[in-house]
C-alpha cells in the first residue's frame, strides 16, 4: 500500500505574515513491492496557509492566488 506524507521542502520569510514558514509537498510513496520507483508529488502548500487564508486571499502556496508566488526564486 501506498504511504502519503506532507514533507517540508524549504523555508522562507513571508512578507504577508511577518514570520518564517515552511513550504510543504505532498509525496505519495510507492507500496513496497515497487521500491525503486520515486514518489510522485501531489500537491503543495504552506505552513500557515490556513491561516493566511483567513485575512485575505495571498498566494499560489496558500491556494488562493494561483497567480502571485512571493517565494518563486529570482
Amino acid at each position: 500500500m501506498s504511504e502519503t506524507n506532507w514533507e517540508p521542502i524549504k523555508v522562507r520569510f513571508c512578507e504577508h505574515k511577518q514570520c518564517e514558514v515552511a513550504l510543504e509537498v505532498q509525496a505519495v510513496y510507492p507500496p513496497e513491492v515497487l521500491p525503486d520507483q520515486a514518489p510522485r508529488i501531489t500537491g503543495h502548500r504552506c505552513s500557515l496557509g490556513i491561516s493566511c487564508n483567513m485575512d485575505s486571499p495571498s498566494c499560489v502556496w496558500s491556494g488562493t492566488n494561483p497567480t502571485f508566488d512571493p517565494f518563486l526564486e529570482k
